[in-house]
């Protein structure tokens, strides 16, 4: 009478909760970190054009 396949499965919605929390975290962490980084650039502008320089090969 009743299809299995019909039922919503609540563990995969929970999954994707954490998926989705994980992803905010780690983007959150990016943009800070990036953040960071222009404002000491901007403190400190011979280290950040050397570092560039270094980087560019």
């Amino acid at each position: 009478m009743n299809d299995p396949r019909s039922k919503k499965n609540p563990v995969f919605g929970v999954a994707i909760l954490i998926v989705v929390a994980v992803v905010l975290v780690i983007g959150t962490i990016l943009y800070n970190a990036i953040s960071q980084k222009h404002e000491y650039d901007e403190a400190h502008p011979q280290g950040a054009s050397a570092s560039a320089a270094s980087a560019h090969g």
